[in-house]
């Protein structure tokens, strides 16, 4: 993404707190607004601009809401985090601003829950105590009470990481689905004996795309899937109380002949995933008996029994891949 100075008012009020540059341009920045500029640039690209100029190497390839979210939270970190500390962590950094421009263009159905305006939260203090793949962030925060008036600042804090996608391939022909078996470290801390955990394909939503894309990108690195139509199962908070995390979750129709199942993952990211092919009935089984303890399997497949009659029915038409 070139920026164009005469364009760029949003960008640079996020990043110096106005959004035109001083007679002369760059040149006549004073040191503050430099240190800012600085700043920005080498946590969103690795380098400094050439003299004279304000922005240096092309910004990612993204939305320009994208960039100003991720902006946003670079100079948040401005006099806290080397802006190259935040560099080697620019890939989070995106996908976190990708979810929050996501959250703010999704629609908000409100017919029985408390409508939100911009003056019914209010941030009173911000810290990030942890960043490194995840990132740990607390505030002092005020809400509006139901009776009208605002509580007294309290502290809240949540594990952040970006959206994310969970797929489910269901073979309607054959009744069949393949779910995947991974370790997983969230049980092993808690102290669970047996941290390998039955899932769906999952994982997250790259910036520049989108959810139903990345659900097809992770069917293809986890299971060497290439999936049908997909059916939206639900999109949600998995862990509102502590996590950012929204989850979008999906079943695909797939064609699951025999010795589909593999292992499979991406060995830069250290993943060792093993598939399992299995009937619907033995799905539902593993459900009852507590041995899928993961909640977004839990839920697709609840959904999925109470829409597999009408899926099966369809069979004859939905078997063949999609275009990605």
């Amino acid at each position: 993404m070139e920026v164009n100075v005469s364009d760029a008012g949003p960008l640079l009020q996020v990043v110096i707190g106005r959004a035109e540059l001083p007679i002369g341009g760059a040149s006549g920045l004073e040191a503050g607004d430099q240190e800012r500029l600085n700043h920005f640039n080498l946590a969103m690209t690795g380098t400094l601009p050439a003299q004279g100029q304000v922005f240096g190497s092309p910004l990612p390839d993204l939305p320009e809401a994208v960039i100003l979210a991720a902006a946003a939270q670079i100079m948040q970190n401005f006099g806290e985090r080397p802006a190259l500390t935040l560099f080697a962590r620019l890939g989070s950094i995106l996908v976190r601003a990708a979810s929050q421009v996501r959250a703010q263009d999704a629609p908000q159905p409100s017919d029985l829950r408390f409508w939100a305006g911009a003056q019914d939260v209010a941030v009173a203090a911000y810290r990030q105590p942890y960043a490194h793949f995840f990132a740990l962030e607390e505030v002092d925060v005020s809400w509006r009470r139901f009776d009208g008036t605002m509580n007294a600042a309290v502290t809240r804090a949540a594990f952040v990481s970006g959206d994310a996608v969970t797929v489910l391939p269901y073979d309607p022909v054959r009744d069949r689905v393949l779910v995947i078996e991974q370790f997983r470290a969230g049980p092993f801390l808690r102290g669970d004996p047996q941290p390998w955990l039955i899932e769906a394909i999952a994982g997250r939503v790259d910036p520049g795309e989108t959810p139903a894309e990345a659900a097809r990108r992770e069917a293809v690195e986890e299971a060497g899937l290439s999936l049908g139509a997909l059916h939206e199962v639900a999109g949600y908070y998995p862990s509102p109380g502590a996590k950012t995390e929204f989850l979008y979750s999906y079943v695909a129709i797939t064609d699951l002949p025999d010795g589909t199942a593999g292992v499979f993952g991406l060995a830069e990211e250290n993943e060792d995933i093993r598939g399992h092919l299995i009937g619907f009935e033995q799905l539902m089984a593993l459900v009852g008996s507590g041995e899928i303890a993961n909640a977004s399997l839990i839920m697709t497949a609840l959904w999925l029994s109470g829409q597999r009659d009408r899926l099966r029915a369809d069979k004859d038409t939905v078997l063949s891949p999609e275009p990605p």
